[in-house]
């Protein structure tokens, strides 16, 4: 196919340049263009500024109209109404099956701020030791604004790993999330733009499908965005860290003296719902990240465990403490209203042998029965002939409502391993097709390219008398 439409566009270009030269030359003008920057200062040139009034109206317009979104997961059938949220996307994951419990547009991308920073955490503690040293460098600092959260960190400074990150997790300083990737990714020889790499490889590892983090910090860029349902998945597995649990459950921080600096810095918990006198206080809420740029909007990620389920509840686009609200409402509802389906009392899929984790479970409601829901085998190895454990991923009505390793079965393995002849036999069925075609335009064009050949010579040789009979005419008429 791809033969034949190179020889269509030589035969085409033949013509169209034998075409060309038995035609006068003629100058043809571009018409200029929208000059871009008289664009914008149109569009910057207001008839008149708008008042604090119709700007609060407006905002209180987006407001509204962000609550009554619908949520997603409350169309499913015989699914729990969920509550409507200020939040422009959100979601309740359970953090040990992966189970989508609430959801409202959850793959739209958007900024994360500082919820960043519980990627930065989960690659640090996997990838370094706490005792390891932190040394702050201009690099680590020279990118602060003056309204940049930070704890004031001089160059030359040294901590440990674990002193930094209750700086990056309590206070949310924006130079130790800079100064954790920059010496982490040192002492693993790939430097800060390999631990942001590191941060991208980990969050698809993970099951991440629309994000992209350019640093450590969650500072404004245009390039750095996440989802709902990304953050939910990157919380649930930094919440498995037992170390990220006890920072986390820390509500104020003494950082000792360093070697530059002789008084304490004090680190308090940013998260409202962590305090137990705040108004906001949450009891199920274990951990969590706050977040907030003029891009983002409020962001709040929260980790919560009421002795039964252990559920991350994630907004994006929120609006300053109704993301408290909106959080805690979500708490309620999900454990309010779902219950564990353990997968070694249900039927087993004949492509699955056995579960690796004999507590395997999925969430339903109870309007919600088991017969109903489907199961997909995701491999982890291309090779079918060795991949002997795999991910099933149970659904309802395309939501998913848990993840479990299993072992597969050897009927999987077979249908799997036809599946991938039958495929390998479709491809060498339409190269060879394919090849034919090429062969077959080849005798189809040649008749074609041929008299585009001779035109071209005809017009070579011809042209030039054309052309010196044409001036010696215009001489004889100028003599007259």
């Amino acid at each position: 196919m791809k033969g034949k439409v190179i020889l269509k566009k030589i035969g085409i270009g033949i013509i169209t340049a034998a075409l060309l030269l038995s035609q006068p030359m003629q100058l043809v003008y571009a018409e200029e263009e929208n000059n871009p920057e008289a664009t914008e200062e149109a569009a910057d040139a207001s008839p008149e500024e708008k008042t604090k009034e119709q700007i609060a109206a407006e905002e209180a317009a987006k407001k509204q109209a962000s609550y009554d979104t619908p949520v997603d997961t409350n169309g499913l059938e015989n699914w729990p109404t969920g509550p409507n949220v200020y939040a422009a996307s959100a979601i309740v994951m359970d953090i040990d099956s992966g189970a989508v419990l609430y959801g409202k547009q959850i793959d739209e991308k958007r900024y994360p701020a500082s919820i960043t920073k519980l990627l930065t955490v989960l690659v640090a503690l996997e990838n370094a030791n706490l005792t390891d040293k932190i040394t702050f460098t201009d690099e680590c600092l020279n990118f602060l604004e003056w309204d940049d959260a930070n704890i004031g960190m001089r160059v030359g400074e040294e901590i440990t790993l674990e002193e930094a990150l209750y700086g990056v997790l309590l206070a949310s300083a924006n130079e130790v999330s800079y100064a954790v990737a920059k010496n982490v990714g040192e002492n693993l020889g790939i430097g800060y733009d390999g631990f942001i790499e590191l941060m991208n490889e980990r969050a698809q590892e993970l099951g991440c499908k629309n994000s992209h983090w350019v640093n450590a910090n969650g500072l404004h860029d245009e390039n750095h965005y996440t989802t709902a349902y990304d953050m939910a998945l990157i919380a649930s597995a930094v919440y498995q860290k037992e170390d990220f649990q006890r920072i986390e459950q820390t509500l104020e921080y003494k950082l000792g003296k360093t070697n530059l600096v002789e008084e304490e810095r004090i680190l308090d918990q940013n998260h409202k719902m962590l305090w137990p006198e705040n108004y906001y206080y949450y009891p199920y809420a274990k951990a969590g990240k706050t977040g907030y740029t003029d891009q983002s909007k409020t962001t709040l990620v929260t980790m919560a465990d009421n002795g039964n389920m252990r559920l991350a509840a994630v907004v994006l686009g929120d609006y300053g403490v109704d993301a408290y609200e909106d959080t805690r409402n979500m708490f309620e509802y999900g454990f309010g209203n779902f219950r564990k389906v353990m997968l070694s009392e249900q039927s087993k899929s004949e492509d699955i042998e056995s579960f690796a984790d004999s507590n395997a479970y999925i969430v339903l409601p109870e309007a919600v029965d088991f017969t109903n829901v489907d199961c997909e085998i995701q491999l982890s190895d291309s090779d079918v002939n060795n991949a002997d454990m795999a991910t099933a991923v149970y659904t309802y009505q395309g939501n998913i409502i848990g993840k479990a390793e299993v072992k597969v079965s050897d009927v999987y393995k077979a249908k799997q391993s036809a599946a991938v002849t039958e495929k390998k036999d479709s491809k060498k069925s339409t190269q060879t097709g394919a090849a034919k075609d090429e062969e077959i335009s080849w005798k189809g064009y040649l008749p074609l390219i041929v008299m585009g050949g001779i035109t071209v010579a005809i017009l070579f040789v011809f042209l030039p008398i054309w052309l010196h009979l044409q001036r010696k005419r215009r001489k004889n008429r100028r003599r007259r």
